[in-house]
């Protein structure tokens, strides 16, 4: 299967059978990044992380009383 990376439009080629051709196959709505860029965006991520500055909002989860 044919990928396009959706950060550098760089064009890969994945098995047919693997699981994220098969994700990519059953829900259009999921996108494909290269490892390259998956790599670069967690050292930004864990750099931004370690300096301070950088707060990540998580979902606030309500205790269910039920």
């Amino acid at each position: 299967m044919r990928v396009k990376c959706v950060l550098c439009d760089k064009i890969e080629t994945i098995e047919d059978e693997s699981p994220v051709a098969k994700r990519l196959r059953n829900r259009p709505i999921h996108t494909y990044m290269c490892q390259h860029c998956d790599e670069r965006i967690k050292e930004k991520t864990n750099l931004r992380l370690e300096s301070g500055n950088f707060r990540l909002y998580r979902p606030k989860t309500n205790g269910d009383d039920w």
